[in-house]
């Protein structure tokens, strides 16, 4: 006897987490694990008040540059302004 599934029909869809879409999941998971480590670190080299600033600086600002990366799209493309021509060798010209 065959059991019916019910099926996904997102999958074609990017992975969203905490309003983070795709690979800006990684990103932010980055931000996160580098602050630990380097609030870690400045904890113990240096003063525990100075590594919980370090620490909580990595986290915001990693967040935040990723929020803001997020913003262009999830595939990051050059935007010129630039006109090039292309020669019949195969290279640009830039006017």
């Amino acid at each position: 006897m065959a059991r019916k599934y019910p099926v996904y029909k997102g999958l074609q869809r990017p992975l969203i987490f905490k309003g983070f879409k795709g690979k800006f999941i990684y990103w932010g998971i980055a931000s996160l694990l580098t602050g630990l480590v380097f609030g870690a670190l400045t904890m113990s080299l240096v003063n525990m008040w100075l590594g919980a600033l370090v620490l909580i600086g990595f986290i915001v600002g990693g967040l935040l540059f990723t929020a803001s990366k997020q913003k262009g799209g999830l595939h990051s493309k050059s935007r010129t302004s630039n006109i090039y021509i292309l020669n019949h060798y195969g290279r640009k010209n830039l006017i």
